[in-house]
């Protein structure tokens, strides 16, 4: 069989709805494994943009998608999710869509202390406000709601308490009013037939599928840089973002993996706080985010700009394995007289070919750069290597080269077709 994960190698926002949702019609199964409804995918099909967040891409498709265990799940926002996407014409189902049982809740409580506690800290972390990270301390600390309990109203009371008896000294330590627990059981109980019908053991899905040696396709969130162990801490995500956590956060094993692609912008965004060593503040960023239309989907948040930083992703290609890189936004980089890339960084008179860990080391680090001819033709659209110009395909294997990777694929604009395929991860 064949297992492909694909997973962000930047901050995220590299365009993983996109790829994965190219890559679906490859694939039998496709999975998501980590993170939140902070993390949109927005895919462009014809005339029809769809924003996901927490619904694997294969959905549009039709394909068997899976909320794998790894992911924390705000049932109101799934089910938002659901009806928004039915009104757009997909059909979802749940012969068609597995959430794993044993997925952990996002609740009101948890939105509550995410914002109260980013207002009220003098550092910020650039959170979401969507309960992600609270709702992970839940998980870790053996006290959250998982999908199951919504099926068992009597237990709901005593997991409600102990719940409670955590956060309530939280809350009132922000100044936060008491949570009504017994509105919220009834919104529960209110929201469960909407989520219960599609909740499953996820891992004897994916065992079945194994044993029929179908294709799955593993769909990250966010990206390397902000893995909570290997990413820029303390500005990171609450979940592993690297390859690994595919096979934990899903219930399949490690061995079945064949295959991880990497996606990396042409240049390089981040939302949010945090340190970042090739940050443009001059008409050039202002350009790459107006011409790539930087905003996040979900939050809406304009996106920090730079040049390409190849320290960073050859980082990231060592810590998830990849095998291969899916290079997205060539085509913003259309009509620049001269494109940049990091090729390492200088601190305190040292030369370095790493990110380091320390966040102070990371605030001071000094980009060096190589600069390239740009080119002036368009890419826009392209879906062959013949139809790129000389100098934009120079561009693509310097970075190969500084990243000691090879480029699978390149996206040249948004819509779902425009992809040139240099090789096949299914096929690898």
């Amino acid at each position: 069989m064949s297992a492909v994960v694909v997973v962000g190698a930047q901050w995220g926002d590299e365009g993983k709805g996109k790829i994965v949702d190219w890559l679906c019609h490859r694939a039998d199964v496709v999975v998501r494994f980590q993170g939140g409804h902070n993390a949109g995918h927005t895919l462009v099909v014809g005339n029809t943009t769809y924003k996901l967040a927490l619904l694997p891409s294969g959905v549009v498709q039709g394909k068997l998608s899976i909320i794998g265990n790894g992911v924390v799940v705000d049932p109101w926002a799934l089910a938002g999710e659901m009806e928004k996407l039915r009104g757009q014409g997909v059909a979802i189902s749940p012969e068609r869509l597995v959430l794993a049982d044993n997925c952990c809740l996002i609740l009101p409580l948890h939105r509550d202390l995410d914002i109260a506690r980013e207002a009220a800290a003098a550092a910020k972390i650039g959170t979401t406000g969507r309960g992600i990270g609270p709702a992970y301390e839940d998980k870790v600390g053996r006290r959250a709601l998982r999908v199951d309990d919504l099926a068992d109203p009597d237990a709901l009371d005593w997991k409600l308490d102990r719940l409670n008896a955590h956060h309530a000294p939280l809350r009132k330590g922000l100044d936060l009013p008491d949570a009504d627990i017994p509105a919220l059981k009834q919104s529960l109980l209110e929201i469960a037939p909407k989520i219960l019908p599609y909740a499953q053991p996820a891992w004897r899905v994916l065992e079945a599928v194994r044993r029929e040696s179908k294709k799955i396709l593993f769909e990250g969130a966010q990206g390397a840089l902000l893995d909570v162990d290997h990413g820029t801490y303390p500005f990171v995500t609450s979940s592993n973002t690297v390859a690994g956590q595919a096979a934990a956060g899903s219930g399949l094993g490690p061995r079945v993996i064949s295959y991880v692609l990497g996606l990396v912008k042409a240049y390089t965004t981040r939302v949010g706080e945090g340190p970042f060593p090739t940050e443009l503040f001059d008409e050039v960023g202002q350009r790459l985010g107006k011409v790539g239309n930087e905003f996040g989907t979900n939050t809406g948040r304009p996106r920090r700009c730079g040049w390409f930083d190849s320290v960073l992703v050859r980082q990231s290609v060592a810590l998830s394995g990849i095998d291969g890189v899916a290079l997205t936004k060539l085509d913003v980089l259309d009509g620049f007289n001269e494109v940049k890339l990091c090729i390492g960084y200088t601190l305190d008179g040292r030369e370095l070919d790493y990110f380091p860990a320390g966040a102070k080391e990371q605030a001071a680090v000094v980009p060096v750069y190589e600069t390239l001819p740009g080119w002036s033709e368009s890419t826009r659209g392209a879906r062959s290597s013949r139809d790129l110009p000389a100098n934009a395909i120079k561009y693509i294997r310097r970075i190969e080269e500084l990243i000691g990777c090879p480029a699978a694929l390149v996206s040249t604009s948004p819509e779902r077709d425009d992809v040139i395929l240099m090789r096949d991860p299914f096929r690898a």
